[in-house]
């Protein structure tokens, strides 16, 4: 019998040996391919691009941000506190990231007291900028509130604003600062290179949400502004303020300004100006209000400067101080101008001329010697140039060139008319007579005294310092700024204001100049009232304010008293007529 033959296996179970092989092989490669790529990409991502991805994620996350400094503050000699930097918040946004949550501005502008709509669109006007400001300078507390809403994209920095305590008594010599904490005005300007400091840099890590969340590292170290110690005594300054302030609306007066030095050294102990404005605000002032009086607003001076005149009458070897000179009648006319007093003083010495404050006096006398000796005597004092005192818009004055005077000139510049000073200039040269014919330079910083220079000999200065005791009596023009137990030096004078075509018949500026104790000076104060009304003397309106300032300055400093046996009494005394204007061409 024949074996039964085996029926073929179905097409479907035929062994594909070849096939799989090759399709094995393919998938193999594949995966291999996968993985070369992927690691041709690590690769390129790790080693060929990873500086520049580096990068691109630092300037995704990675940010380098200042470290506020604070501003240096600034005190008076006793070390009290005139400028001080306070900590505040400032709130800023990220527009990209906190306009992805618009649905949180309603929320952000209730916070901040705004509009919303308003807010929005300064977000979006902003929409390209990683950094806005959404309030600056505010209290922390305030700006806390405002974070604790975790609001994505706001975020706070840390900035300085800049506070005085003494507010308008010394505004104009402190100045302020702009939003920024950089000086605008006085002292904050002319120093504000050693006051603000040098701010640092960190770079840090920031979130989605613009948050910081790391510091990385420190780029640059904060250098901290330094401290800058004024000669300015914060006690004399209040006494100043306060008393200049009671003459000021006493008498209507449009301006005031007033200076006290330390005769000894220059430096400035007080300087006020009227009217003021507060710092801490200065919304509602104008730079009107912010300007220096006593440094940049320049006035013809009147019978202060005859102390000058017959210095320089002194210094020529003709006059000595009881010299005799006749005023009779108490006038005359030069060049078709008449130089008046107020009365006719008939004979007189070179003390009487500064007692009774002689126009015609002073200007018979420096017709005895040349203009040249005349004019070097006021420039050797400072005058119609800088006293240096590095104030900022400091004026000079004006000092008319002796080659370019009219025999007319001669004469109202001995009396102070023709030339234009400030109230510094006019302190200076009063220290100058004071320390004994050695002038000092003005100065606002303390122990920043200038190298001394001698202008006249120190005879001619101690007899001068004499002859203006007696103005200072109840014979001369200023009784009313004796002080009781001390000696007094001083001068008076009443000058027109000058206005376009001539003088204004009805304006003028009230100046006294003091020295006290006379006998060893300490103390130079100079007052300047302009435009007061209806009294407009020196000897009136600005020696009052002198006495009642020094009564307080010499008692804070403990100057011992001179003239505890010679004191005239301390009612009340009246002024002398003859306070003298002069004839005024």
């Amino acid at each position: 019998m024949k074996p039964a033959s085996k029926s073929p296996a179905p097409a479907s179970l035929r062994p594909r040996g070849p096939r799989v092989r090759r399709r094995l092989a393919l998938v193999i490669t594949l995966l291999v391919l996968v993985g070369v790529g992927l690691l041709a990409r690590a690769v390129d991502l790790q080693v060929v691009r990873r500086e520049f991805l580096q990068q691109q994620g630092d300037m995704r996350f990675l940010r380098e941000l200042p470290i506020p400094v604070s501003r240096g503050s600034i005190f008076d000699r006793n070390g009290e506190p005139l400028a001080v930097s306070t900590p505040v918040d400032s709130l800023w946004a990220d527009p990209p990231v906190l306009l992805a949550h618009a649905d949180r501005i309603p929320q952000l502008a209730k916070a901040l007291d705004v509009n919303a709509a308003e807010l929005q669109r300064r977000l979006e006007q902003r929409s390209n900028m990683e950094f806005v400001y959404l309030r600056r300078m505010m209290d922390p507390v305030a700006a806390h509130a405002v974070l604790a809403l975790k609001i994505p994209g706001v975020n706070k920095q840390r900035e300085y604003r800049r506070y005085y305590p003494t507010g308008d008594v010394a505004a104009q010599v402190l100045g302020f600062t702009n939003i920024n904490d950089q000086g605008q005005e006085g002292l904050e300007l002319a120093y504000n290179h050693w006051l603000s400091g040098k701010p640092g840099l960190q770079r840090v890590i920031r979130n989605r949400l613009g948050q910081i969340v790391q510091s990385v590292d420190l780029v640059r170290e904060p250098v901290q502004g330094h401290s800058l110690t004024l000669s300015i005594d914060r006690s004399i300054q209040y006494l100043a303020y306060e008393y200049l302030s009671e003459a000021y609306l006493k008498y209507h007066a449009r301006a005031a300004s007033m200076v006290i030095m330390d005769a000894r050294t220059g430096g400035i102990l007080a300087m006020v100006n009227l009217p003021s404005f507060n710092p801490n605000n200065i919304a509602g002032s104008t730079p009107r209000d912010w300007r220096n009086r006593a440094v940049t607003d320049v006035f013809e001076p009147g019978s202060v400067m005859k102390a000058f005149t017959l210095s320089a009458a002194l210094d020529s070897g003709k006059w000595t101080p009881t010299s005799p000179i006749n005023t009779t009648p108490g006038w005359y006319m030069m060049d078709g101008y008449t130089i008046r007093d107020v009365a006719d003083f008939g004979k007189l010495d070179l003390t009487s001329v500064i007692t009774k404050s002689s126009n015609v006096g002073a200007s018979l006398i420096t017709a005895t010697f040349s203009e040249k000796r005349l004019y070097d005597m006021l420039r050797g004092f400072g005058f119609g140039r800088s006293t240096e005192s590095g104030f900022p818009g400091e004026a000079s004055g004006l000092l008319p060139v002796y080659t370019s005077w009219r025999p007319i000139n001669r004469v109202t510049i001995s009396y102070g008319y023709g030339l234009n000073v400030t109230a510094l200039q006019l302190a200076q040269a009063y220290s100058t007579l004071a320390d004994g014919g050695v002038l000092h330079h003005p100065t606002f910083v303390k122990g920043d005294d200038s190298a001394p220079v001698r202008v006249l000999p120190e005879k001619y200065a101690r007899e001068m310092i004499g002859m203006l005791r007696t103005v200072v009596s109840p014979a001369g023009t200023a009784p009313t700024a004796m002080i009781a137990n001390y000696t007094v030096a001083g001068k008076t004078g009443t000058a027109h204001q000058a206005g376009a075509g001539g003088y204004l018949k009805d304006e003028y500026y009230a100046v006294f100049c003091g020295i006290v104790p006379a006998t060893d000076p300490r103390l130079v104060a100079v007052v300047v009232v302009r435009d007061p009304k209806p009294d407009h003397y020196g000897g009136v309106v600005a020696a009052p304010v002198f006495r009642r300032v020094m009564e307080g300055a010499l008692r804070l400093l403990d100057v011992p008293p001179d003239n505890v046996q010679h004191w005239y009494g301390q009612a009340p005394l009246p002024v002398a007529a003859g306070n003298a204007t002069g004839g005024t061409p």
